[in-house]
């Protein structure tokens, strides 16, 4: 940190020298700014004079030096003011007003104003802030005194000196979330994020969807959830946000792709090694902004928002965690998050701002602004990443209130080498109507490949694909001929030969389609006799409703005017009568 000779002459207005002339005992009238510096330094730096100024002190001025030099000799400033109370920065005329040093409004001003902490500015991970601290040789100076802070005991309710630092060596064990004896309603947590992730991959690659912003409209997100193991418009949302995060798809000109070569190298590893880059690949996104995922919770641009970094925020999250969560045992969420409120509340805002983000809850046209809100946000966005992200990912168990970490979620913290669990493979069922069954256990490369050339029946375990005329032709148009299609289909059944239907359907199609026809849903009108039939197309004001005739009993009803032909028909005193 700085040394009080940097902190005079860097962070120390005009206005306030004479103050701590004052509490020093020092003349400065008439001197230049430079000479005056000195003399207020030197005597600063004194033991005697030191040692009087500290001894002046109450018992909780002092106890607030314990706590920043325990935290490192700084703090952010919003959480030095939140303990301490704020600083009032003031000119001359203000300080010979409102006396600060004899009248102070908080114990954070009655330091600052004898010259015993300072405020400056300083680059964090989350981007600029205003950290509250002690000059580095005064804090030395001060630490060697008899009164030392080192003999005070912690503020009631606050953790001791060392623990502000958020390593777990250095975090007291009251701030450590205590194991749960028992829990209820488990969820296990596991790997089908994957295999959605799979399923998402060929989606993009066979139609290239058309995105509005970063999510897919509402006719794709339809399409695509029908054939997801777990169909959820926020799970969907976060499954293509790791597509991207691990750089396995892209987006083009508003539209989505999958990047072939990355694509094809992650669906041909293990499982495990899916797993663990995905969530790699969660960690370092700043493409997938959780905070905006929270239901509930509404950010808006604008303010320090706008420069919000999501792998910042998380990152800080995810380190806390580390360091508090136990290793194997069930742990209380609101335990977690109360204890991240303790030590790190701090951890996703730039200088512990918490007036600037624009972010509205549920039904209300109120900002959710102040440090009050904090479990408004910063708590609902801890518990968002251990439900639903971390538990995705298959890194977290879940049960009422509370979490586990898996090995997945050991390995993904350092504290265990990651899985490699044995990975018997199925094969691919091929039925003789054109049918492939797809278990989950059969590579997600293969599949892959069987959602190119095979039209999409369901989703499940095992997924169901039917090879046929729609299938092949949309192959043909990414460059995968039936001959791609018979050697695939023969590979899979090994030493099976391939069904004759099969052999037939990828002959007829061999040259590509015989012929084009079109299919169109028609509205028909159909009469119990051909006498009938002609008595309405005889009929102006009832033919006007009719198109082509289709036979002696039969003719079209023209678009849209099914309506307008059944009230024109009771007009003539024909009864009508619609079937499904």
């Amino acid at each position: 940190m700085k040394t009080l000779n940097l902190t005079l002459q860097d962070d120390t207005d005009a206005g306030l020298l004479p103050v701590l002339a004052k509490v020093w005992k020092v003349n400065i009238a008439g001197l230049e700014r430079t000479v005056a510096l000195t003399s207020l330094r030197e005597a600063m730096l004194d033991p005697t004079r030191a040692q009087q100024v500290w001894g002046g002190l109450a018992d909780d001025q002092r106890g607030a030096v314990q706590m920043l030099m325990g935290s490192g000799g700084k703090m952010p400033a919003a959480k030095f003011g939140r303990l301490f109370g704020e600083i009032r920065q003031m000119g001359p005329a203000q300080i010979e007003r409102e006396k600060p040093l004899e009248k102070p409004t908080s114990v954070a001003e009655a330091l600052y104003y004898r010259g015993l902490v300072a405020q400056t500015f300083e680059m964090a991970d989350s981007g600029p802030r205003v950290v509250v601290y002690v000059p580095e040789d005064l804090g030395r100076l001060l630490s060697a005194q008899k009164n030392s802070y080192s003999d005070l005991k912690a503020l009631p309710n606050e953790p001791a000196a060392a623990g502000v630092s958020s390593t777990a060596d250095d975090l007291p064990d009251e701030a450590l979330v205590e194991p749960l004896a028992e829990v209820s309603h488990i969820k296990q947590a596991d790997t089908s994020i994957v295999d959605d992730v799979a399923t998402l991959l060929a989606y993009l690659q066979l139609y290239s969807p058309t995105l509005d912003g970063i999510s897919f409209i509402a006719d794709d997100r339809s399409q695509i959830q029908k054939h997801l193991l777990k169909a959820d418009d926020e799970r969907l949302d976060f499954a293509f946000g790791l597509a991207v995060s691990a750089d396995l798809a892209e987006i083009q000109a508003g539209k989505a792709f999958p990047k072939r070569a990355e694509a094809r190298r992650w669906l041909s590893a293990t499982r495990a090694e899916q797993v663990q880059a995905l969530a790699e690949g969660w960690k370092v996104s700043t493409f997938y902004r959780d905070l905006w995922h929270i239901p509930g919770l509404y950010p808006e641009p604008g303010g320090e928002l706008d420069e919000y970094d999501a792998a910042v925020a998380r990152n800080s999250a995810l380190e806390i965690m580390g360091d508090l969560v136990p290793k194997q045992e069930w742990w209380s969420l609101e335990g977690f998050i109360m204890a991240v409120k303790e030590t790190e509340p701090d951890f996703q805002r730039p200088g512990g701002d918490y007036k600037s983000w624009y972010i509205r809850g549920e039904g209300s046209d109120e900002y959710l602004t102040g440090f009050d809100n904090w479990e408004a946000i910063e708590g609902a966005l801890l518990e968002y990443y251990v439900t639903g992200p971390m538990h995705w990912l298959g890194l977290v168990d879940r049960a009422d209130e509370a979490a586990r970490l898996t090995a997945y979620g050991r390995a993904f913290f350092g504290q265990t080498p990651w899985p490699t669990p044995a990975e018997p493979e199925d094969k691919i069922i091929v039925k003789d109507d054109g049918t492939l069954f797809v278990s989950r256990k059969v590579s997600r490369v293969d599949r892959f490949q069987v959602a190119r050339f095979a039209s999409w029946v369901s989703a499940g375990d095992p997924y169901t694909y039917k090879v046929d005329g729609v299938g092949i032709q949309r192959a043909a148009e990414q460059g995968i001929n039936t001959g791609h299609i018979a050697s695939f289909i023969s590979r899979a059944l090994g030493d099976a030969p391939v069904p004759a239907n099969i052999t037939r359907l990828l002959e007829n199609w061999r040259g590509g389609a015989a012929a084009a026809v079109s299919l169109e849903k028609l509205q028909v009108l159909r009469t119990t006799a051909p006498e009938t039939l002609d008595k309405i197309m005889d009929t102006p004001s009832l033919r006007r409703y009719l198109g082509a005739r289709l036979g002696p009993m039969a003719v079209i009803v023209r678009a849209g005017q099914l309506d307008g032909l059944r009230t024109a028909l009771g007009e003539q005193g024909i009864m009508s009568e619609l079937i499904d």
